[in-house]
């Protein structure tokens, strides 16, 4: 049994050190402990201090790929490398280190498949009111959609079987975690969290440049994940306006035409014809969406097939 803990990085020659040297170098039930650090784009001595300080997996970028994408690459290589469950943590310490045995024991046990590390954001010192409460309505969102309480959607201290991570194809750029959280509800993955406290932070997010701009990626990535997945749903439901307000054009209609003849009797007429052509392409966007839907499904699944059968010659 191995586990890899990853730390992506950008920038983090001062902290990644202090981190690298509080990472345990055993947890029971498992033969060997490695460490992963991924360099995505750093300007200063991030990748050359890694590598004096003899990490055992070292993947520099040499170009920004965006959260989303750098996932994809260092889990691959993870998996390349033998990984039966990869830790993710992040380089500027804000996770600590003691809960990393908690973390993986719900996937040794075989009763997980992903494990969250869960920061009780609402409560955390750490974070000033109007984050709390973006990480609420965040957090309510997307356990929404996944059907399933989530109370740290976007926490990045996680654990994932290998299973799951040959399953899980992230096509997100912006960031990987409501991704897969919404893909594992629609792959039947098991998903647990256990309950962690935080570090103060030791410098700002590098991930968004403002609140604002979070809010906008973070609601985008959130329409377009789940449009990806629940495209006749999400075009139904907002067709169904358009197709009740059609209904009242038309009744007035037909209601001025047999009562007493208005001048506003052509308007509702040419009203409810825009309305209903309006109805009738959304709701055939998401007929066309769901049958690309399920071809999107069988390529996922020749796509495991692919990476199961490479990993075993492997």
């Amino acid at each position: 049994m191995k586990v890899i803990i990853q730390i992506p990085c950008k920038n983090e020659q001062d902290m990644l050190p202090v981190v690298l040297s509080e990472l345990p170098t055993t947890l029971p039930w498992v033969d060997i402990v490695e460490y992963q650090v991924i360099d995505d784009w750093s300007t200063d001595q991030t990748y050359k201090i890694a590598k004096s300080l003899w990490v055992h997996h070292v993947v520099q970028f040499r170009k920004n790929r965006g959260l989303g994408n750098a996932f994809k690459a260092w889990v691959t290589n993870a998996l390349l490398q033998g990984a039966d469950i990869v830790v993710n943590t992040d380089a500027d310490n804000q996770y600590p280190w003691e809960y990393i045995e908690q973390l993986v024991a719900p996937i040794l046990a075989g009763k997980a498949d992903i494990v969250i590390g869960d920061r009780n954001p609402t409560k955390s010192p750490h974070f000033h009111r109007l984050k709390k409460k973006l990480q609420w309505l965040w957090n309510w969102v997307v356990g929404s959609l996944a059907w399933v309480a989530m109370p740290d959607a976007v926490s990045g201290f996680r654990a994932y079987s290998k299973e799951s991570l040959l399953v899980l194809n992230v096509t997100s750029q912006f960031s990987y975690v409501i991704d897969t959280i919404i893909q594992a509800h629609k792959k039947w993955l098991q998903v647990d969290r256990i309950s962690i406290h935080t570090n103060p932070p030791t410098r700002p997010s590098r991930l968004f440049d403002n609140i604002f701009q979070h809010i906008q990626k973070s609601t985008a990535n959130i329409v377009r994940v789940y449009t990806m997945y629940e495209p006749f749903r999400i075009f139904f439901l907002a067709s169904v306006p358009f197709f009740l307000v059609w209904w009242f054009f038309i009744f007035r209609f037909f209601w001025l035409f047999f009562t007493i003849w208005s001048d506003w009797n052509i308007q509702s007429l040419i009203l409810a014809a825009m309305l209903v052509m309006v109805w009738f392409n959304l709701f055939s966007l998401g007929v066309v969406g769901d049958v690309i839907a399920k071809n999107r499904a069988l390529i996922e699944e020749s796509m495991t097939m692919i990476k199961k059968l490479s990993d075993r010659r492997g």
